[in-house]
């Protein structure tokens, strides 16, 4: 019932938007493993702000928190530090609800950050990629998504759609097995810029001091505090003060 189920949902959902070109009829829509690459959007620009920081860097594996919210079925991006920085749209929302009824793992990985000027004020989105797989296979997955969030850091997207013989695949190499294709970034429309599309340096070396690394802490707040005395110095050659 519930797999007949996610099956019409993605015949009638999964052609709505680019993101998730190529996913109408795939036969990675099974109770088994589900791959592939969905929009979210922001709810406010403090969720945006959030965003731009080291808190959200691309590769960060977030939780899905799947609430109903208004009438409609909300699917929030958790990040590592427990905040809901984006919800996916309606439909994917749905399919991932009904997946994790089924008992599957749901995970995203932040692909990108952007920005559109229309309409009005404009509004920040992005993408992540969508992860789902049974728990019996978690610690082939659990190492295939550290390894897709790795790539993704790299600016590298890839192809999570695997079909079955791929999810064997991955769950038969213990999650060393990842796929060569890779898929690209959306067109990039009128009025859009990426605003984060790779791991950037300083973001590494937050990390880093996080998980313990003196050393790199150290030097991350030396590198931000040179910065900071170079903006000045510029000021000054330029007279501002």
């Amino acid at each position: 019932m519930l797999r007949a189920f996610v099956a019409g949902l993605c015949c009638e959902g999964f052609g709505a938007g680019p993101a998730l070109e190529g996913v109408l009829y795939s036969p990675t829509i099974m109770a088994e493993y589900f791959g592939t690459y969905a929009d979210f959007q922001t709810a406010s620009k403090k969720d945006a702000g959030a965003l731009l920081g080291a808190d959200n860097s691309v590769g960060d594996v977030y939780q899905l928190a799947v609430v109903q919210e208004d009438g409609e079925t909300r699917a929030w991006l958790e990040n590592r530090f427990g905040a809901r920085v984006g919800y996916l749209d309606a439909d994917v929302s749905r399919t991932v609800r009904t997946l994790q009824a089924e008992g599957l793992e749901t995970k995203a990985v932040l692909s990108f950050v952007a920005f559109t000027d229309h309409p009005g004020d404009g509004h920040y989105w992005g993408q992540v990629t969508l992860i789902c797989y049974k728990p019996a296979d978690a610690e082939a997955f659990d190492a295939f998504v550290q390894t897709v969030a790795q790539r993704m850091g790299q600016g590298l997207r890839t192809n999570v759609d695997l079909g079955a013989e791929g999810a064997a695949k991955v769950a038969e190499s213990g999650g060393t097995w990842v796929p060569s294709q890779t898929v690209p970034l959306p067109e990039n429309g009128k009025g859009t810029a990426y605003l984060k599309v790779r791991r950037k340096i300083t973001e590494r070396v937050i990390d880093q001091g996080r998980a313990g690394n003196k050393g790199c802490y150290v030097i991350s707040w030396a590198f931000l505090l040179a910065l900071v005395a170079l903006l000045m110095f510029g000021l000054h050659s330029c007279g501002v003060f």
